[in-house]
């Protein structure tokens, strides 16, 4: 595809579009389900779920959250005590994040609602599609993160 062309398919704005339709979706149902958490929190938990024991600035990282976000986000889950802050044994005013059985519980009680939610995203798309889709994604993602300079 020439620049022009591949100017003219909007594909930046078609992404931005369908992550920002995904996630009104997503906050909609979990409003409605009225659960402890947001789906804001809910990355964050999942990143921390995965990667137990990081520090904010690396959830921020996997998250792509700044700092003001990550650190208002791991508030908000410490004072529903869903995650714990445990000091770094090396650095005094760092500390690493941890996830509560409470926050499991949470993190669990949503999981049927996002996967739910991914079905009906990608509902009419064939494995193939899909598979195909998640490649172009990923190589575009590397070509980013290259690039990506992000202050977290």
């Amino acid at each position: 595809m020439d620049k022009f062309n591949l100017l003219q398919s909007r594909i930046g704005m078609k992404l931005v579009r369908v992550g920002k339709m995904v996630r009104a979706i997503a906050n909609q149902k979990f409003a409605k389900a009225n659960y402890p958490i947001t789906p804001e929190q809910f990355t964050v938990l999942t990143a921390i779920l995965d990667h137990d024991g990081l520090y904010q600035r690396q959830i921020g990282a996997l998250t792509l959250k700044d700092r003001p976000n990550i650190t208002r986000i791991i508030n908000i889950l410490e004072e529903k005590e869903f995650v714990t802050r445990t000091p770094d044994i090396n650095k005094r005013k760092i500390f690493k994040i941890n996830i509560t059985e409470k926050g499991k519980q949470a993190y669990e009680k949503v999981v049927p609602t996002v996967l739910e939610h991914w079905q009906d995203t990608v509902k009419g798309i064939s494995d193939e599609e899909l598979s195909n889709c998640l490649k172009v994604l990923n190589k575009i993602k590397a070509n980013l993160e290259e690039k990506l300079n992000m202050q977290i």
